[in-house]
């Protein structure tokens, strides 16, 4: 039986059948579930959403135990307080604060991929040991603060972009595991797939992937053969788990069959790969390429949500909660008729970043940068929307983002 309640009566216990509010809105990327955490709870009544539909025959709520007659008992003595903790919870760290870990960690992931590209053309093996090295270091990353790394990675020059990309889809595959509840093991094969989902590219020749033109139907058929040599390497590969190796073949498949290389669809395709899949789109959709320049981030994914049949509909809004509906970089249009960039997400509140304002609507003149966050108390201004890049051309955007002043 499906019964609607207002927020102030949902108790523990309780089958959620839906949450009356859009998915952007509150934490949670399913909508259907058991309620039996109070952390979960707090969540739901936090984040503004006003009522839920209950499925009573679903729910578990424990029936209230008849009282039994009691006698007066002895006043129990006071306890004694507790000691004050030691040590604090340390907080996040600033987006600025590590971003320039990020930059060196950025430096040494591109050296070590290139060492595993190098290794593969030769015909080494690749060891999964050096892979997972790498892979830790960005989940420590990711851990301080899941945005820094992202961010940084999706600026890429064209001779950097191969090696790079596949750093860049690793910081998200673990954010992206982590947004799913993925354990440590399950978190590090996301990151693995992320780091060596492109590796068959070694054995295309330069002058193909980076030719600035279109590309021949041969040449584009020699590029469709990455996965499966990627995959070929790395089933030769000490350390390098089954998993990952499908996400390296399977990367470019599609939840509609029309992908390649064997043309599987829905859940013929693993949920590792098709979060692989999602990564790899957007990076390469948001990096300056040879034949074109990257789309901002924020327009990437509105346009992803309209290609039907290409992704898993339910694990792209869960990546749209890892971005940001509104991700770093982003230039975006305030309500007080300013230009602002995003620079930092709030948890919890993805329609309301921190942006920097640099730029009057109204006068057409550049403003004092000043970094705002919407979700503080007291803040009215609101982004009204996406702004394109190519309307202003700014050339300091990236700069400034990443500038603590």
């Amino acid at each position: 039986m499906i019964k609607k309640i207002a927020i102030q009566e949902l108790k523990l216990g309780m089958y959620v059948q839906e949450l009356h509010s859009s998915w952007m809105n509150h934490p949670f990327w399913k909508t259907s579930f058991l309620l039996d955490d109070p952390e979960d709870l707090r969540k739901i009544r936090a984040c503004g959403v006003k009522e839920v539909s209950i499925d009573l025959s679903k729910s578990a709520l424990k029936k209230p135990e008849p009282k039994k007659p009691t006698t007066p008992e002895p006043m129990p003595k006071p306890k004694p307080k507790p000691k004050p903790a030691l040590t604090k919870a340390k907080p996040r760290p600033s987006v600025y604060q590590e971003l320039s870990k990020a930059k060196d960690l950025c430096s040494q992931s591109h050296s070590a991929v290139m060492d595993m590209f190098r290794e593969a053309r030769m015909g080494s093996v690749i060891s999964g040991d050096a892979a997972n090295s790498v892979v830790d270091q960005i989940t420590e990353s990711v851990v301080r603060h899941p945005h820094a790394l992202i961010g940084l990675a999706r600026l890429k020059t064209a001779d950097d972009y191969t090696y790079l990309h596949s750093v860049a889809v690793s910081a998200m595959m673990v954010a992206f595991a982590k947004e799913l509840g993925f354990d440590e093991a399950g978190v590090r094969d996301a990151g693995a797939a992320g780091l060596l989902h492109d590796l068959g590219k070694s054995a295309i020749p330069d002058a193909i992937l980076n030719k600035p033109g279109g590309l021949t139907e041969d040449e584009f058929e020699t590029i469709k053969s990455h996965p499966v040599k990627g995959a070929e390497i790395l089933a030769a590969s000490e350390g390098v788990g089954p998993s990952v190796i499908d996400a390296c073949l399977h990367h470019h498949e599609k939840m509609d069959g029309s992908g390649y290389p064997h043309g599987l669809a829905g859940d013929e395709i693993s949920q590792l790969t098709r979060m692989t899949s999602i990564c790899d789109v957007y990076d390469a959709i948001t990096s300056n390429r040879p034949y074109k320049k990257g789309w901002c981030p924020a327009e990437s994914l509105q346009r992803m949500m309209k290609w039907s049949g290409h992704f898993d509909p339910v694990l792209f809004q869960v990546f749209v909660k890892v971005l940001g509906i509104y991700p770093i970089g982003t230039l975006v249009r305030m309500e007080s008729q300013r230009l602002a960039v995003v620079v930092d997400q709030n948890q919890g509140n993805i329609l309301k970043p921190k942006v920097k304002v640099f730029f009057s609507l109204r006068s057409n003149l550049p403003l004092s940068p000043s970094l705002v966050d919407l979700s503080a108390n007291g803040v009215e201004d609101k982004i009204i929307g996406r702004e394109p890049h190519e309307n202003w051309n700014f050339k300091y955007l990236d700069e400034l983002w990443q500038a603590e002043k």
